[in-house]
């Protein structure tokens, strides 16, 4: 299964990148919406973490365009709050199509634990290809 993660945190990006790889996912990461949205149309992926306070193209718009454009694909919105309640602009990402919401620090395991629910509800890729 191929995850895409979109965060103008390089940390967040290599931490993610990190875990998933290590759980067998092939991953791809943007620092903004706009580069994640030129991945997608090159090499489209099952699942998008996004998080939603980003320059350029923030995470809002980009779920916005990923849901309508690409419905299959599984989103999981990011947040650590900014000048509002990171509760707010997660709640708008799952009206907007966010399967799953997460507040940073995010809880990987708990992540993780979420991104296989969906793969095996989905029937995304094959169990047995995970390590």
């Amino acid at each position: 299964m191929k995850i895409l993660i979109i965060d103008d945190d390089e940390i967040i990006r290599e931490l993610f990148r990190m875990w998933l790889e290590r759980a067998g996912y092939e991953v791809y990461d943007a620092a903004d919406g706009r580069e994640g949205m030129a991945i997608q149309e090159k090499t489209p992926v099952d699942m998008l973490i996004c998080d939603l306070i980003m320059p350029v193209q923030e995470g809002i718009e980009t779920i916005t365009l990923f849901n309508d454009k690409f419905p299959e694909i599984g989103i999981i919105a990011i947040s650590g709050g900014g000048k509002i309640a990171p509760g707010s602009y997660l709640t708008i990402a799952e009206h907007l199509g966010a399967w799953k919401v997460f507040t940073k620090p995010v809880d990987m395991i708990q992540l993780m634990k979420d991104i296989e629910e969906w793969t095996v509800n989905r029937g995304v890729g094959d169990s047995s290809e995970q390590e």
